[in-house]
Formats: structure tokens, sequence, C-alpha cells
């Protein structure tokens, strides 16, 4: 009988819902840690670190036939991976909308306090600022979904289904991701002190499970782990055009 993990993991962990929750505690703890450290010296250069990190871990703990039990396989469905893109796309620029209608252009707005990190000069000429962008979108669409789909919706999610199924697997990833990502937003280091903001955090948080359920639809309907990737990357290209280029404030 193949199993998921490789030789010398397999006589220490079973590929179950206890080995999700050690990667979980092992990767999410020190994310959040360097996140927020992030924040307050404005450089999250460690963090890509961690992404790295992050997917490097299908390939650290699993076997073939594990690699290919998360996703990591050509896609059975092509057409998803436009509509994972679709969904991506239109999903970030959602948000953004939803952030100008509650709070405007202040720092309980997700986008305008994330969009700090980027450090965009408030002279900046158009040149500069599409090469900013550029490098920034790239830097989005790559680290980030790599890392946290092969991680949450690949490793993470396929032990826990082992265990409870893929419904309730779905549920378990996302809360985490979500719940990772009140580092990058809820909460905020300002003023040279941290400020929980309960009710934009809950907003977010809440948007943060629901793109992660997304992820996982178009992992499952593509066939394939790079369908969340897709996902995922198309967010984060959103979010950060929205970003650099705000659409029409209500």
């Amino acid at each position: 009988m193949e199993i998921e993990l490789k030789p010398f993991w397999s006589k220490i962990f079973r590929f179950n819902w206890k080995f999700g929750l050690f990667l979980i505690l092992l990767i999410c703890i020190p994310r959040i840690a360097l996140v927020l450290h992030g924040n307050v010296i404005g450089n999250m250069q460690f963090v890509g670190i961690m992404m790295l990190i992050m997917a490097m871990a299908p390939f650290i703990f699993l076997s073939k036939y594990g690699k290919n039990i998360i996703g990591i396989k050509k896609p059975t469905n092509n057409l998803w991976l436009i509509i994972a893109l679709i969904i991506g796309v239109l999903f970030s620029i959602l948000l953004y909308f939803m952030g100008e209608a509650f709070y405007g252009d202040t720092y309980k707005n997700w986008y305008n306090y994330i969009g700090k990190s980027y450090n965009i000069p408030l002279e900046i000429d158009e040149q500069s600022k599409l090469l900013m962008f550029g490098i920034s979108a790239l830097i989005g669409m790559t680290f980030s979904p790599i890392g946290e789909e092969f991680f949450f919706r690949g490793i993470v999610h396929s032990s826990f289904a082992k265990s409870v199924g893929n419904r309730k697997a779905s549920l378990i990833d996302s809360l985490a991701f979500a719940i990772v990502h009140i580092s990058h937003f809820g909460l905020v280091y300002r003023n040279q002190q941290w400020e929980f903001l309960f009710v934009p955090t809950m907003i977010w948080v809440l948007s943060m499970f629901v793109a992660s359920i997304l992820f996982y639809v178009c992992r499952k309907c593509s066939g394939s782990i790079f369908g969340a990737i897709i996902c995922h990357s198309a967010f984060n290209l959103g979010m950060t055009y929205c970003i650099f280029y705000p659409l029409v404030t209500i």
C-alpha cells in the first residue's frame, strides 16, 4: 500500500489530522511573529523566507504518491484555471470596495494598512510607480500563492482530509489561513504601539476565510493545486493593483 509520507517521516508521523495540526503550529506561529515584526520595521523580507519553507514542506515530507494526493499534478480541467484567475481578481476588487465603503482612506481600511508595507513614496513619477508595481505584483503573485497553497490547500488540507473528509478539512485549513492573516491586518502597529481593530479584523478574517474556500474550490474543480495557486495569485495581483492604483472611491 502506498503511503503519503516519505519513509523517514512515516516512522514518526501518520498522515492524519495530528500531522496537519503539527504543521500548522510549526509554521504558522513563526509566520505570524515574522509578519508582526515586519510591520514594525517596515520590511517583510524575512516573511519571504517563511513562504519558501512553506513551499518546500510537501517536498520535505511527502512521497511521490503524497505529492500527487495533495494536488501537485497536471490539472484535469484547464477551463477552471481561467475561472480561477477571474475569481481571484474579482474577489480582490470586491474587498477593495468593501474597505472603501466601510473605512475610506483610513488605517482601518485593510488595503490602506497593508499598502504601507510597500513603502510607496508620496512623490513618485508614473514610470517609477509602474516599475515598483510590477516588482511588487510579481513577488505577490509567486512567493505567497505558491508557498501558502502548497501548505494550506496542499499538505495541511490533505492531512486533515484523511481523517475528517474534504469538506471539514477545507473549513479547518481556511480557518488557519484566516487567523494567520490577522498579523497582516487586524493587529496593527501605529504610532509606535499595537492596536487591535475588532470590527475591521472580523471583516478581514471572514474575507480571508471566504477567499481560502474559493482557493480550495479552484483546486478541487481544476483537479490540481495549481488551480488554487492561480486564484490566489490573481487575488494578490488585484490587491496590489488596488493599492498602487486606487479605483473610484465610494
